[in-house]
């Protein structure tokens, strides 16, 4: 099963908010899906975004695969880099 980091759409036309969730890649865009994470509101100055940071470094650590506009918000919080330097650690103290 292939596990994406993507985002569903809400609100109404024209007004969109945004809920990040982790679902199986086959699933439609606001279809089921396994976790919901965080969310983000592309409308306000400067936008509001609010990802549970151990969920999605847990997720990413699994295998789940982050779409751009997600990779995106992960590097705008740094997610992302704290992702690879807890890799990195782990990798060391292993060797």
């Amino acid at each position: 099963m292939a596990v994406k980091i993507r985002l569903k759409r809400m609100g109404a036309k024209k007004k969109p908010f945004y809920r990040v969730v982790v679902a199986d890649s086959r699933m439609p865009r606001d279809g089921r899906f396994i976790e919901e994470i965080g969310y983000y509101n592309p409308l306000t100055d400067p936008i509001q975004v609010k990802i549970n940071e151990e969920k999605a470094i847990d997720w990413l650590k699994k295998g789940a695969i982050p779409t751009d506009t997600v990779k995106y918000l992960f590097n705008y919080l740094g997610i992302l880099a704290d992702n690879k330097k807890a890799e990195k650690q782990q990798s060391e103290s292993e060797s």
